[in-house]
């Protein structure tokens, strides 16, 4: 059966689903998502909308196929409660570095239970759902299939969870950066940044000199300048293998279901070990 989600959080935002909606409902939702049955799927802020084909049924007097809009509205947290998280993860560099290289942490709901406050759904009373086909079952198979289809989103994008919580990937990026931590991070994420240039070749071509018509020994073995006698050393890195880290669990380019991140920590490990502890 395939999987509508590969991240941990994605896959913990649809155990969450699957706790407080019916199962019955859940199973023909799974067949709708992955029978194409959502025409249209748009987040903006807080807001999911779709529109999910419905089934042609002539017992019931319908021959032709109806296109129903379904709607999924979470509650979002308060801007209050949202500083006080914000401050709480900007304290933890592990936390913060995670979140800065578009991931996120697998203990990131330690910092919102102190307020009472939770992420990732919990309970109905954290989204509403809406849907304009004649069932009166709340959720009908129509919002199940676009929660499943959600959930595949949040694997591209993590931010959309908070964006349906309340606050914007800028606004949240905005204001870890702020803190030290933050600032420090930011840093060393923007000095890696390098703009690719083409060059015509691999080696460096060899430029013609003349040769000097006088040579002075002294020059020629120390220089014409003096070298400096003290070499600043570089800063230290905050960021490891930040190249790697910054493409994320899951970038475009890679369609297997085991972490990328966790791939290249393999292969490093291999290398660094030269194979000898037996993997």
């Amino acid at each position: 059966m395939a999987q509508f989600s590969r991240t941990w959080w994605g896959k913990k935002f649809i155990e969450a689903i699957e706790k407080i909606v019916d199962s019955g409902r859940l199973s023909r939702g799974r067949s709708y998502a992955r029978g194409n049955k959502v025409k249209s799927f748009t987040i903006k802020n807080n807001v999911v909308d779709a529109k999910v084909r419905g089934s042609v049924n002539p017992y019931f007097g319908v021959y032709k196929e109806p296109l129903y809009n379904t709607q999924i509205k979470f509650e979002t947290i308060s801007r209050a409660k949202w500083n006080k998280v914000i401050e709480a993860i900007a304290s933890r560099a592990s936390l913060i570095s995670r979140l800065l290289l578009n991931e996120i942490p697998d203990n990131i709901e330690d910092c919102f239970k102190p307020l009472g406050v939770n992420l990732l759904p919990t309970s109905r009373k954290d989204f509403k759902s809406t849907c304009s086909c004649p069932d009166y079952s709340n959720p009908c198979k129509h919002i199940a299939g676009v929660h499943y289809l959600l959930a595949a989103e949040l694997d591209n994008d993590p931010f959309l969870l908070f964006e349906l919580r309340g606050i914007s990937r800028e606004d949240l990026k905005a204001e870890l950066a702020k803190s030290p931590l933050g600032q420090a991070l930011s840093a060393e994420m923007n000095t890696q940044e390098q703009a690719l240039t083409p060059v015509e070749s691999y080696y460096t071509k060899a430029d013609m000199m003349a040769a000097p018509t006088s040579t002075d020994l002294k020059t020629f073995w120390q220089g014409a300048k003096r070298l400096p006698q003290t070499i600043e050393a570089p800063p230290a890195t905050t960021v490891t293998a930040i190249a790697v880290k910054k493409q994320g669990d899951f970038p475009a380019f890679w369609h297997r279901d085991n972490s990328f991140i966790e791939a290249m920590e393999e292969l490093y490990k291999r290398v660094k070990t030269k194979n000898k502890s037996g993997l």
